[in-house]
């Protein structure tokens, strides 16, 4: 039996398998972007793929505390999309 991995919610701060959420991705040229393979280098975030953890990650700046830089509204724009 292969173990599951278990990742946290960076919104909700939930654990959930790592397949059921949305990872965001700051790679070395601070480039941000969902990335859909899980496999893109650089430091991951983790979302839950709902619109009320999308809309609480916005209101509270959490991926700009967490990637430590300015977060533009298009990102969450295309997050949504892919909701």
């Amino acid at each position: 039996m292969k173990k599951i991995p278990i990742r946290m919610c960076l919104a909700c701060r939930k654990h959930f398998p790592k397949k059921d959420l949305i990872r965001i991705v700051k790679n070395k040229e601070n480039q941000i972007f969902a990335d859909k393979t899980f496999k893109a280098e650089g430091r991951g975030a983790y979302v839950c793929n709902n619109n009320v953890c999308l809309a609480n990650l916005k209101k509270t700046h959490k991926l700009n505390k967490y990637f430590k830089c300015e977060i533009s509204a298009e990102l969450y724009e295309n997050l949504k999309g892919e909701i």
